[in-house]
């Protein structure tokens, strides 16, 4: 007779995405096979990584992964688990705690314990109760009384992960530090309250259009969900590849615009009448182009065409510029197009304006940050790609950041997130310094740039 699983399909990818892309496989249900303990360890021991997930009253799940195999009859062993909970109503709002924990299992009983003071105890004989101490309770932000009967036991097996406990650590404890990267994002001013709103100008090689697809991403993460893809452009010369778009960030729990925008210009090309005029830079810079403004690859902005004033102010300038990069294209850019990147870095520094690198696409998003999701690992850092930019743009490591693109997905991914919040954080930083830098007694008497 087949089972089906009782965690829904969406709950099991939640779950999955959890562990970074596992897949589960269904291998025990309490109220389909024999409930004693020795009937689960004697078919589930040798089954590699586990999940052992408990549905309660009030759609309440709660589960612990274990990385090693699920422990024999009559044992203890020290294993790698991540604790979790989420409410079937609510199911992007997962708990999780990641612990070295001890598993011990006889005749009657499992029982899993840490030295934090975390417990949980199975006793399938004596009507499967499920008992769950108050440090875990409050670690997964559960309500709930002592003591309950769950409505169903059901254990997983786990395929795909890598093993290795930091990799778990990371995936499980991503979502708490999206949430605190986030709410530090949301907090924030511009330096001195000089103006309003940054301005962040977004550019690169015209190739995938990695830019607009960027903005579109950024969008997505302070929205809690993937919205519609910006237009990419493609081979076609469509006219909104030539387009200046600013677009403004709302954050997504309280509707309101955030105090930054993104503003995306055409993309570069090698040919000398082909994508964004090498000319139209220091316009750009200077917020002399207003929205949706229309280039022309073989005739550069003129004075006249700006509805701007001879100086802007300095609101209307950017504070930031962020050069987009595929990360598979970097060591094959071709001299021409190098050569444009440093002519544009120049006009940047000129200006007075702070400045990073985004390389997009990485695949093994999950290895760019160390454990304290603070910095890039020495793995990333000694990347030819990064190496590369560097030396071109005279930039500092610490400005070049990876972001990993967001392709056939339906759902956000905490990881993913975070690379860009942490992205955005350091143009944020690289903005701030630079009106430090133009600060003076009397901010009235700004020089234009």
């Amino acid at each position: 007779m087949k089972v089906t699983a009782r965690l829904t399909w969406i709950e099991e990818k939640i779950l999955e995405k959890l562990l970074g892309n596992a897949s589960l496989t269904l291998l025990y249900q309490s109220s389909a096979h024999k409930n004693c303990v020795s009937e689960m360890t004697q078919k589930y021991s040798l089954q590699g990584s586990t999940m052992t997930v408990f549905h309660l009253e009030k759609d309440v799940v709660v589960g612990v992964f274990i990385l090693e195999n699920f422990p024999r009859l009559v044992s203890e062993k020290p294993c790698t688990c991540a604790w979790f909970s989420l409410k079937r109503n609510n199911s992007s709002g997962i708990s999780a705690l990641f612990l070295n924990t001890k598993v011990i299992v006889d005749s009657e009983e499992l029982i899993i314990f840490s030295l934090d003071g975390l417990s949980l105890s199975v006793t399938p004989l004596r009507g499967f109760t499920l008992a769950l101490n108050d440090t875990v309770m409050n670690g997964l932000e559960l309500n709930l009384g002592h003591g309950f009967l769950p409505v169903e036991c059901e254990i997983f097996r786990v395929d795909g992960i890598k093993k290795n406990p930091s990799f778990i650590k990371k995936m499980v404890t991503a979502e708490q530090h999206r949430g605190k990267l986030l709410s530090a994002l949301r907090a924030y001013k511009p330096y001195k309250d000089l103006v309003s709103e940054g301005s962040y100008s977004l550019g690169g090689p015209s190739r995938l259009r990695e830019s607009r697809a960027f903005s579109t991403q950024w969008k997505s993460a302070f929205q809690g969900h993937l919205t519609r893809q910006a237009h990419c452009g493609g081979s076609d010369e469509s006219s909104i590849t030539k387009q200046y778009r600013v677009y403004s960030i709302k954050d997504g729990k309280s509707g309101e615009t955030l105090p930054f925008m993104l503003c995306d210009s055409m993309g570069l090309e090698e040919g000398e009448e082909a994508g964004l005029c090498i000319d139209d830079i220091p316009h750009i810079l200077q917020g002399c182009v207003p929205d949706r403004y229309q280039f022309n690859p073989c005739e550069p902005m003129k004075p006249k065409h700006s509805p701007h004033a001879a100086s802007p102010p300095l609101k209307d300038r950017i504070h930031c510029v962020a050069f987009v990069l595929h990360i598979n294209s970097v060591n094959t850019l071709s001299d021409k197009m190098v050569a444009k990147l440093k002519k544009i870095r120049k006009d940047v520094v000129d200006c007075g304006i702070g400045y990073v690198a985004l390389l997009t696409n990485v695949e093994e998003y999950d290895e760019v940050l160390d454990d304290s999701f603070a910095n890039m690992t020495e793995t990333v850092t000694s990347l030819s790609q990064v190496q590369n930019v560097q030396k071109w743009l005279n930039i500092p490591i610490a400005n070049i950041l990876m972001v990993s693109n967001y392709a056939s997905e339906r759902r956000l991914e905490p990881m993913k997130d975070i690379l860009v919040f942490a992205a955005l954080r350091q143009m944020l930083r690289a903005a701030d310094d630079a009106l430090e830098d133009l600060l003076l007694e009397d901010t009235g008497n700004l020089a234009p740039f």
